[in-house]
């Protein structure tokens, strides 16, 4: 089965990895293809990565203290 790239950027970027690679072409597409499927296979959802900090947030202490304008004033700078 042949395969005709036709976007000349895409086509420049596969003759580059295949040269600096030393391999053919289909080399190179399809190590390039099975890495990508295998990164997209090992990727945590955000939602799982995110879960611990909100974790910690949840257990940080109250200070039971309402933010106003002078809270933010102080923060920027412009108390």
């Amino acid at each position: 089965m042949a395969y005709n790239i036709k976007d000349r950027d895409t086509d420049r970027i596969i003759r580059e990895l295949a040269a600096l690679k030393g391999k053919p072409i289909l080399d190179c597409i399809r190590e390039a293809c099975e890495h990508e499927i295998q990164r997209e296979r090992l990727k945590t959802p955000l939602w799982e990565r995110v879960q611990p900090l909100l974790d910690r947030i949840a257990r940080a202490p109250r200070t039971g203290l309402t933010p106003d304008k002078a809270f933010f004033d102080n923060l920027s700078g412009d108390a």
